[in-house]
This record gives structure tokens, C-alpha cells and sequence, in this order.
């Protein structure tokens, strides 16, 4: 599981990253601050089945605080994108190859409009946001489009002499963006002429942009929500983008929560509505100061900063996956005494067989049953699982 975090220069995204993963990025305000994409862990937020069984877990990865564990998954954060990035502009050929093993991506946005389409500082308001979700829309789009187009002509014509199944070569060939056969066929189903060779211009550009949705779903984090016009900005926009999947927040205000409990000034668990201060005496005027404000402005009035619910929304709903725990029906702990020690996240729809295989190849190849824990109820390979379960995987080996 790879999250990507993407958008224009300047508009919080390496923030964002930072407070998702207190990762030491370079934060400035210039374009291409970020060249090299920066990589880390980010934490996923999911109720953790310890409270189910009244106990404390131990986990291995992560970590669990008040019953509510922290899944790692991995995150990248590539340097921003200006107008034309499909077409080189701004390097921006290397940063989209950089997004090609990405299952899901984090659009940030300065929501107040004080970044222009360069990634350039300006008076709050005086951009309008729309115009950022667009144009990374267009540029996704139009970079699948020139990978799919490369030697097009070439490759229909193979596919009609040789009769080749054109969702398995088509599959083939786009592989590296995460396209599969079943995607395929369900993109070019409606079409009427099923030979590639007849397939125009603007449905290879539709067939791009539908693989590109599937394959690269987006969630838009409105960073700097805090900053005056923010607000009326993401109402506007949610009415303007109903389809689209946004959420107001401030990825400043999250790495300064972030860093204070990480230096045991204050208690804050990712993504409340509060924290508690911890040693205040320890804090200057101008820490006090900056934590309330986040308090009042932040916390109160949207109920967190927004940064973990993108992390949690980008994985849980978008992608639909779900968290699965290892565990015995006469033991949930591991040799070490460890209390339901992993937790793994998992695609919708997935089976006790492919939980068994997730856990071990040799689970999946001498897979037996498996056991519900919470309900010591036995199930056979293709019993789907859901959200929370604990199982128990019994194999030949």
C-alpha cells in the first residue's frame, strides 16, 4: 500500500507530509522545494479489536492509544506540479513516474487562495482553488493518455494480426500503473467497434482518464483552512466539486500538535478534537499562544485538523480497504507474549483465503479452514471478511 502526496508547489503538501509522518523533509516557500520525492510512514486510524476481547495490545508495527490503532502504511511525497507537467514542464515527467506505484493520492490545495498556478505566493483570495483540482485532474489524465498512446499504432496492429485478447495485451502494457485485465474490460465494454485500430482520439483520452480514476483515486485535502477566505472557499467548492471527496484542513497546525506530543509537552492522539497540556510551565508565550489558537480555531470549530481524516478517508473510504488481526480462539498473543501483535489492511471483498496468503504463501497453498475468533464460528476459503474481524488461519503446515 503506497500513498502519494500530490499538488502544486507551495501549498502546504511537504507540510502535510511532515505532520503525517514527522519525517525530516525540507520545508520552503519556493517552488520545487521538494525534488526528489521523500518517502515515510504515515498511520492509518482504525478501532482496534484489543477493545473487543478487553485487552491491551502489543503491536509490532504501529502503535494503540485508547483502543484505536495506528496501521502503518507507506507514503510518498512528490515535488509539485505546474500546468504542463505531462509535457515535461517543470520536470514534470520524472515527478508523475514517481506517482506510478501510488494506490491512492492526496491532492493538497491551499484552499485560502494565496498560491498562484505557479506555485507562487500571493494575497489570500486572489487565486481561486477550483482551478488547482482541475488542472491535476487534466495533467493525470493526460499522462496516462501519453502512455497509453506511446507506439499505439504499432501495438493495435499487432493485436489484430496476431488476434490477441485485447484486455490481456492492453493490461499488459499498462501494468506499471497498477491496470488489470477486469479493468480494462470494464472501461471498453460500452464501446461499439471492439478492434483498437478503429478506437479514435478522444476515446483513447476517455479510456486514460477512466483507468486513471480506478487505478489513482484522489482525495483533496484543503490545506490552510485557517487562513482568511479558507472557509468560504471549501463551501464553494464542495458544491462546485459534489463528486469529489474533500476535507478542510491544517497541516500546520497537525505537525505542531505532532511535535509537542512528540517533545511530552502535550497528550494528543492523531486526528481528536482536543489535547492536553502536559507541562505547560515548560512552554514559552508564544508556544501558549500558537496551541491555543489551534485549539479554538482549528479543533473547535472543524473537530481536528483534518490530517489524519485524509490519511483514514484516502485508505478506508476511498480504497475501501479493511483492517484484519491474526489471532487464535485459545490465544490471541505470539510466541513473545505479545497481545494480537499485527494488523493488516486489506483490499474489499478479500477472503479468509486471501488473508491466508497475506499472512504466508504456505498458509494459502495448505489452507484448511479458518476460524472467526470473535465468534469461534468456522469458515471455509471464501468466506469474505469485514472491517474489525480477528482470524485464525488453519493449514497443512
Amino acid at each position: 500500500m503506497i500513498v502519494g502526496v500530490v499538488g502544486k508547489a507551495n501549498v502546504g503538501k511537504s507540510t502535510f507530509f511532515k505532520a503525517s509522518t514527522l519525517a525530516e523533509v525540507e520545508i520552503a516557500n519556493y517552488p520545487f522545494a521538494t525534488i526528489k520525492p521523500n518517502s515515510g510512514v504515515g498511520y492509518i486510524k482504525v478501532d482496534c479489536a484489543d477493545k473487543f476481547f478487553n485487552k491491551q495490545c502489543n503491536p509490532r508495527e504501529g502503535f494503540c492509544i485508547n483502543h484505536k490503532r495506528f496501521v502503518p502504511v507507506e507514503m510518498i511525497d512528490v515535488a509539485g506540479l505546474v500546468p504542463g507537467a505531462h509535457e515535461g514542464k517543470g520536470m514534470g515527467n520524472q515527478f508523475l513516474d514517481d506517482l506510478r506505484q501510488a494506490d491512492v493520492l492526496i491532492h493538497v490545495i491551499d484552499v485560502s487562495g494565496s498560491t498562484n498556478e505557479k506555485g507562487e505566493p500571493i494575497g489570500p483570495g486572489k487565486y481561486d482553488p477550483a482551478d488547482d483540482i482541475k488542472f491535476l485532474e487534466i495533467e493525470l489524465d493526460m499522462w496516462y493518455y501519453g502512455i497509453l498512446k506511446k507506439g499505439w499504432e504499432k501495438f493495435a496492429k499487432q493485436v489484430q494480426q496476431e488476434k490477441m485478447d485485447v484486455a490481456k495485451a492492453l493490461a499488459k502494457q499498462l501494468s506499471g500503473l497498477k491496470v488489470d485485465e477486469d479493468m480494462i474490460k470494464d472501461v471498453t465494454k460500452n464501446l461499439k467497434d471492439i478492434i483498437p485500430e478503429k478506437w479514435t482520439d478522444d476515446q483513447l483520452k476517455d479510456i486514460a482518464k477512466q483507468l486513471r480514476q480506478i487505478t489513482k483515486p484522489m482525495i483533496i485535502a484543503c490545506n490552510k483552512i485557517d487562513v482568511q477566505n479558507a472557509t468560504n472557499n471549501f463551501t464553494r467548492l464542495q458544491n462546485e466539486f459534489p463528486d469529489h471527496m474533500l476535507i478542510a484542513c491544517s497541516a500546520e497546525s497537525e505537525l505542531a500538535l505532532r511535535e509537542a506530543a512528540k517533545a511530552e509537552l502535550i497528550k494528543y492522539t492523531p486526528g481528536e478534537d482536543s489535547f492536553e497540556m502536559l507541562k505547560q510551565d515548560s512552554l514559552n508565550e508564544k508556544q501558549t499562544k500558537a496551541l491555543e489558537f489551534i485549539k479554538d480555531n482549528i479543533l473547535k470549530k472543524f473537530g481536528s485538523t483534518g490530517v489524519q481524516q485524509v490519511l483514514d478517508d484516502s485508505v478506508q473510504k476511498l480504497l475501501k480497504y479493511i483492517a484484519i488481526f491474526p489471532g487464535g480462539v485459545n490465544k490471541l498473543e505470539d510466541q513473545h507474549g505479545n497481545t494480537l501483535p499485527d494488523c493488516f489492511l486489506l483490499p474489499p471483498n478479500s477472503t479468509a483465503l486471501d488473508f491466508a496468503y497475506r499472512l504466508h504463501s504456505d498458509f494459502g497453498d495448505n489452507f484448511i479452514r479458518a476460524i472467526d475468533v470473535k465468534t469461534k464460528m468456522t469458515v471455509g476459503k471464501e468466506h469474505l471478511l469485514k472491517d474489525g474481524d480477528v482470524v485464525e488461519i488453519i493449514s497443512g503446515k
